[in-house]
């Protein structure tokens, strides 16, 4: 993983640096420079999931030629997703739903529903604590095992598809995929649905970055994203775009056979 290599870099880096002093003075700044630069990369590799720093995630397809895209949607499922399958089924259009466990609970039918119309579920953590970036390794596995049960046991589906709260991966992350086995969906189409309130923002932000294999993330919890989505998917089919699943889009299962 290039957590591992650029840490060897930096840490070999100061240790020449160290025996250097021995033979040649070295300002303690130098120290301080690397040290700031070391932590400056690990904060931009864990934030960028693109980047693939702490673990392979998979954020687009590069090698699709065709005009093929995926939506997906984050933080459901709630009363609002309902709006959201509404359009989606009125235009026969495909997407994946990363769902946190604690909406699951409250609102089993409606997981139940997004199976039922042929949309794919993923893992989003149980609680999407603003800390959870923070939890050890087996807190980690203990919210994606939390969640995948949820998922199993309403709609009889093991999900193979985790995405991680707010895209943060780390060293903590990496070692719980490497228990639960979980598949990395990223993105490289970010909305900022989750952030803004201006419907026409959002959609132009999207159509702006459309490109072949692209993953759009949304967000089911936000009564924007509902209120643009029609919009967006009629600028879409003007623009030869075809929504497609993760599935066929990335060439992977969602689900343990």
């Amino acid at each position: 993983m290039k957590h591992r290599i650029a840490t060897i870099f930096f840490i070999s880096l100061l240790v020449l640096l160290a025996l250097w002093s021995f033979f040649a003075a070295v300002s303690g700044w130098v120290f301080i420079a690397i040290l700031l630069v070391w932590f400056a990369t690990n904060a931009i590799g864990s934030a960028l999931i693109q980047l693939n720093y702490h673990v392979k995630a998979f954020c687009n397809n590069p090698s699709e030629r065709q005009n093929k895209i995926a939506l997906t949607f984050d933080d459901g499922p709630n009363q609002n997703t309902l709006r959201i399958l509404e359009i989606l089924k009125r235009y026969d259009t495909p997407a994946t739903f990363f769902c946190i466990g604690k909406n699951i609970e409250k609102h089993p039918d409606i997981l139940r529903q997004i199976v039922a119309d042929g949309h794919l579920i993923g893992n989003h953590s149980y609680s999407h604590s603003h800390f959870f970036d923070f939890y050890r390794k087996d807190r980690v596995v203990h919210e994606l095992r939390e969640t995948d049960n949820l998922i199993l046991e309403i709609t009889g589906k093991k999900a193979l598809f985790f995405r991680p709260p707010y895209g943060v991966t780390n060293p903590s992350i990496r070692r719980a995929l490497a228990v639960t086995k979980h598949l990395v969906i990223g993105w490289n189409i970010r909305s900022m649905d989750g952030v803004s309130k201006n419907s026409n923002a959002i959609f132009n932000r999207i159509v702006k970055r459309l490109s072949p294999g692209s993953v759009v993330l949304l967000h089911d919890t936000r009564t924007e994203t509902a209120n643009l989505l029609e919009q967006l998917l009629l600028t879409v089919a003007e623009k030869n775009y075809e929504v497609v699943s993760i599935e066929q889009l990335l060439d992977l299962k969602a689900y343990e056979n």
